[in-house]
């Protein structure tokens, strides 16, 4: 005869935490062993997971430990916790929101590691916001430019919705549903489009430099995702609808027709330039449009001209 195996709630387990843990990070779901969550003493976790009282620690709705930080960056958070090394992207646009991270969960090797990255980013991006007015030599070619926050891409926006044919008297009446708004794109454009509104659930821990078709946003109405687009420096390029109707058999004055529907946006990145030498004028400028570039300023001989194409 089988005996029925007892699994025993954590409160009553010998340890106070078991083995292996899994944790809800703003989102994600991670599965780490405790030792690595308390390999640094002193930290933030160490102090969260080292204590006797588990009762005390948040969870989700199925019993995961629950840390509410930013779920995409606590990956790296974890691999230094497992080698104490950092490891990141080549070009990897969040490096001080880490750096905020690493301060909070009080891990002060990492902090020391991401300061010194941290501020030459910052250095070199003062570097390319700046003009050097003095420096006006003949042999300078070079173009100063610099590049806004905004960065240039597509940004699809898709979403599944519904209305009702209804009778005149049923002026309460929903006529627009919309379940959810998709939103495909490069994923480190998507999240500076829509910051916090964008769920990620879907498709977690994919690097900031991929793309994604799998994102929805946390929100139901389409003119507040349009106006953060424009708010963002987008323009609709495209929009495509498809619809379907109920069969003859099963039609009713309230049937619902179902549609999907899809916009595309696109944002090009302005330049701002300062020309010392314009022999090869025409050369940079095709270079520029060849690039995507839409708008620039040229300056030559306290003569300003500018262009826009």
């Amino acid at each position: 005869m089988a005996v029925k195996e007892t699994i025993l709630p954590i409160s009553e387990m010998s340890y106070p935490f078991p083995d292996v843990i899994e944790l809800n990070v703003g989102g994600q779901v991670y599965v780490t062993k405790h030792t690595t969550l308390t390999s640094v003493p002193d930290s933030t976790l160490h102090s969260m997971f080292n204590r006797n009282n588990v009762k005390e620690l948040p969870r989700d709705n199925r019993a995961r430990f629950f840390i509410d930080r930013d779920g995409f960056l606590f990956r790296y958070i974890l691999d230094f916790l497992r080698d104490k090394q950092l490891s990141l992207p080549d070009h990897f646009p969040e490096k001080e929101r880490l750096l905020k991270e690493a301060e909070y969960f009080q891990l002060g090797d990492l902090v020391k590691l991401l300061t010194p990255k941290v501020t030459k980013q910052s250095s070199l991006n003062d570097e390319g916001c700046q003009s050097d007015i003095e420096d006006n030599s003949q042999s300078s070619d070079l173009v100063r430019t610099a590049a806004l926050d905004k960065k240039s891409g597509f940004i699809t926006i898709g979403y599944r919705g519904s209305y009702t044919m209804v009778r005149d008297n049923q002026a309460d009446a929903k006529f627009r549903r919309v379940a959810r708004i998709m939103v495909c794109g490069r994923i480190a454009l998507a999240k500076e489009v829509f910051g916090d509104t964008l769920n990620e659930s879907r498709d977690p821990d994919r690097p900031p430099e991929k793309y994604t078709s799998r994102f929805y946003l946390k929100f139901t109405y389409l003119e507040q995702a349009f106006d953060r687009l424009s708010e963002a420096g987008f323009h609709m390029v495209a929009c495509n609808s498809t619809g379907s109707a109920a069969f003859v058999n099963q039609y009713r004055d309230d049937k619902i027709w179902s549609s999907y529907t899809e916009y595309i946006f696109y944002s090009k990145l302005p330049l701002l330039i300062l020309f010392y030498d314009t022999a090869q004028l025409s050369i940079q400028t095709e270079a520029l449009v060849a690039s995507g570039y839409s708008t620039f300023y040229v300056s030559q001989d306290q003569s300003n001209y500018c262009h826009n194409f």
